[in-house]
């Protein structure tokens, strides 16, 4: 072989190895494309259920906090509706006429221990719904009776109260059995 044709030989080999070498550069560098584009949609993902689990936890604390305040601002509340009866028994003793002495001391006791009740109700914001010439409200009462409107009073009007009702806050723990004139 003519030395001319070795030069073409090798000539043509090295082009053959630097198209390889390019073509290989190509391929290498789409591939780690199509791998860099990969990591980043992963990325994106694990980014985005980052995101979202971050905002579920900070909702799941304002939840908690709301449901706490609310427990909170409505303690003790089982506690007065157990105690609003034992009110109503000792309202109701302290109706009974007392003719003699003892009998007025009993009395004299009772009056006590139902003021004492009503201030530790009072203390721990337990309130009265006042009923007796109001207008009747169905968030607050409850009608046990209707009667005929008399002289001087208004239709819708509370004429007479059965059982006092009794809120804790803003919250109606027991509404007032009341009379209605219609």
């Amino acid at each position: 072989m003519s030395e001319e044709n070795k030069e073409d030989k090798v000539v043509d080999q090295t082009e053959t190895t630097q198209e390889k070498a390019e073509t290989e550069e190509v391929s290498v560098e789409e591939s780690l494309k199509t791998q860099l584009a990969e990591a980043q949609t992963k990325y994106d993902e694990m980014e985005d259920k980052y995101l979202r689990a971050e905002a579920e936890i900070a909702n799941m604390t304002q939840r908690f906090k709301k449901e706490q305040e609310m427990l909170l601002k409505y303690e003790g509340q089982d506690l007065a509706r157990d105690i609003l009866p034992v009110i109503d028994n000792l309202n109701r003793a302290l109706q009974i006429q007392a003719d003699d002495e003892a009998s007025q001391q009993l009395k004299k006791g009772i009056e006590m221990v139902a003021r004492d009740m009503e201030k530790a109700l009072s203390s721990n914001n337990v309130t009265k719904i006042d009923s007796l010439g109001q207008k009747f409200d169905p968030t607050l009462h409850q009608a046990v009776q209707t009667v005929p409107v008399e002289d001087g009073q208004d239709p819708e009007t509370v004429v007479q109260v059965f059982q006092d009702g009794y809120k804790l806050k803003d919250r109606v723990l027991r509404p007032a059995m009341v009379v209605v004139a219609q």
